[in-house]
């Protein structure tokens, strides 16, 4: 799914904006009971340090073939995770219904579908499973992002989840300097 105003920087310059292990962290996604898939994954910034948390499987999806590809070869020696090339529009995310304990949904909301790439996160859960979603902050000045136009605010993250079914766990949180994030779960 390629997403408005989509499109990733070098990814020493991409690696700048986030410390991952902190953001999984903060959002108590650095405990996990199961499978955990990263949606639009490009280089692996968080699917690598997700796995370096857990010994549970990490799939990292991505629709870019070069960004699979980079990121398959910076897992390498990490055999629990697995670069999958995969457009999850219209088709859902690839697993098995109910097989995820973690989905991950990092800066991808200003997609024209939001309401309905939550459900199918939700379809990926297993009851009690959480959907972890990251966005750009709009009310701060970032060196990226979507358009303003279109980027998602944290409320619009919180009523998107409600309506696909999620009741939110955490409630949206400032993660510095660029980002917020909230987590959803699926309680049935």
């Amino acid at each position: 799914m390629k997403t408005r105003d989509s499109g990733m920087p070098d990814e020493a310059y991409w690696e700048t904006f986030f410390d991952p292990a902190a953001v999984l962290t903060t959002l108590g996604l650095d405990r996990v009971a199961g499978p955990v898939v990263d949606v639009g994954a490009g280089y692996g910034t968080f699917s690598i340090a997700m796995a370096g948390m857990t010994h549970h499987p990490v799939i990292a999806i991505d629709i870019e073939p070069s960004l699979v590809e980079a990121l398959a070869a910076r897992a390498a020696g990490l055999p629990h995770v697995e670069a999958r090339l995969h457009d999850v529009t219209g088709v859902g995310l690839g697993v098995e219904h109910g097989s995820a304990d973690v989905v991950l949904l990092f800066n991808l909301l200003h997609c024209e579908d939001p309401v309905a790439l939550l459900r199918a996160a939700r379809t990926a859960l297993r009851p009690s499973g959480r959907v972890g979603i990251i966005h750009w902050r709009s009310d701060v000045p970032t060196p990226r992002g979507p358009a303003l136009a279109i980027r998602p605010l944290p409320e619009n993250c919180v009523a998107w989840a409600m309506a696909a079914g999620l009741t939110v766990s955490v409630p949206p949180l400032v993660l510095p300097p660029y980002h917020f994030g909230l987590v959803a779960t699926r309680l049935a």
